[in-house]
């Protein structure tokens, strides 16, 4: 095992010096165990798999300051292995307790093919629209709007305050009826 370790710390050297092939001996070295650690975890294969790499990023990233245990990363890796399987855990809880407040309806309504028929002008330039949007607002209006989620839990989703929320909402509303105004003469109200 000494063997092992001397020539452990000695590609992890080279690998410091700027030798590419290095970094991927110690992943080849390592990734069993560390996919392993994460498994045991986490106990599921794909979010084991998403830390083994965040691991393997972090080892890069911080690659000047990773300490070396007995001539072996692995310890480092495994500590490491554990952060991330954590970070994982707490993401997943959020998400699913993102999913649980959202309300679940038996049955979405059909779209009548009427207001299909009048909205399929829009659709180029509402598309265009939202694509100018930013992240949030973009979500935001696919949730107020497009799905017809409540204000005030679409603005707790996206961590606005609910006037924050509306203001937004009015704003793109505007530019909206600005937008699609052209297209609609002639069509009357698509409500």
């Amino acid at each position: 095992m000494g063997d092992t370790e001397s020539s452990e710390a000695g590609i992890w050297r080279r690998g410091l010096e700027g030798d590419a092939k290095a970094f991927g001996e110690i992943f080849d070295l390592h990734k069993d165990r560390v996919f392993r650690h994460a498994f045991r975890l986490l106990l599921d294969r794909h979010d084991a798999e998403d830390v083994t790499g965040t691991v393997f990023l972090e080892l890069w990233r911080k690659r000047t300051r990773v300490r070396v245990v007995d001539g072996s990363l692995l310890p480092w890796l495994l500590v490491t292995a554990g952060h991330a399987a954590a970070n994982t855990r707490r993401a997943t809880s959020r998400y699913r307790a993102l999913l649980d407040r959202i309300p679940r309806t038996e049955h979405l309504p059909a779209v009548e093919d009427e207001v299909l028929a009048r909205l399929a002008p829009l659709g180029e330039d509402l598309h265009r629209l939202l694509q100018q949007l930013g992240p949030i607002d973009r979500s935001l209006a696919t949730l107020v709007i497009v799905e017809g989620y409540p204000i005030g839990e679409a603005a707790e989703l996206l961590k606005l305050t609910p006037a924050a929320a509306k203001t937004r909402l009015s704003r793109m509303k505007a530019r909206l009826r600005l937008t699609i105004a052209p297209a609609l003469s002639g069509q009357g109200d698509i409500s």
